[in-house]
């Protein structure tokens, strides 16, 4: 009786060559870039405080303080793309001397950070700012938006370069590029200041307890240039070299 069963052959796939054959040999090359472009925003962090011997005239004026803060940035539109209240904190400041927890007085702070892409705007903002009554400013801080072209344009010129030198060897031994293998993004980061660390040359922290005499002058700040910083790791196939 025939067997109808039908057979079937599994074949092992061949190994890969991770490092190319003498036929199709690999040329392995990092691409990197390096620019330079304007800031796009700039973030400023406000402290707003308060002190009283009571903790509600302590919160009354901190509230008082922290609504003018507010009203006078919003009063910028457009200009200021983003206002958040980051902490605020109401601290019991207790008497060195005498017997018991007596408390002497209250503090109270409220942190906030706005971020501005209208720089004609941003120094004579900070400067109102620093002028109002126990209110601090610090920044400052300059920053390329998450989106920025800046970080596109970085990465094509490190593939660029990558391709570049890739063919630039193949040339040295007589061959020519034949297939891009592999491409790996080793990412493309903003290298510049960002809101926790102030760079050198900004704006110091300001603080001023009213103008008697009218309004401050404008501060004049220059935005520093941001570094925009790409790297890939590329391989490619190329013809069998000319030895």
């Amino acid at each position: 009786m025939a067997d109808d069963t039908n057979t079937q052959t599994f074949q092992t796939p061949p190994t890969a060559q991770p490092y190319g054959t003498p036929d199709v040999p690999r040329v392995a090359v990092r691409g990197e870039a390096r620019i330079e472009v304007d800031p796009e925003i700039a973030r400023i962090g406000i402290s707003v405080n308060a002190r009283g011997t009571d903790r509600r005239s302590a919160l009354e004026d901190l509230t008082r303080r922290n609504n003018a803060v507010l009203d006078l940035v919003k009063s910028y539109g457009e200009a200021v793309e983003k206002l958040e209240t980051g902490a605020f904190s109401i601290t019991p400041e207790l008497a060195r001397q005498g017997r018991g927890e007596r408390v002497r007085a209250y503090h109270g702070r409220v942190l906030i950070t706005a971020e501005l892409a209208d720089f004609t705007a941003l120094g004579e903002l900070t400067t109102r700012l620093a002028d109002l009554e126990l209110t601090s400013v610090d920044g400052p801080w300059w920053a390329l938006r998450p989106e920025s072209p800046a970080h596109g344009q970085a990465r094509r010129q490190a593939v660029l370069e990558a391709v570049k030198r890739a063919r630039e060897y193949a040339e040295a031994l007589g061959a020519r590029l034949a297939a891009l293998v592999e491409l790996a993004d080793l990412g493309a980061e903003d290298a510049g200041p960002r809101l926790m660390a102030a760079p050198a040359g900004a704006m110091r922290s300001m603080a001023f307890g009213g103008a008697p005499d009218g309004p401050a002058p404008a501060l004049d700040l220059e935005p520093q240039r941001q570094t925009v910083y790409a790297q890939v790791n590329a391989r490619f196939t190329m013809t069998p070299p000319q030895l």
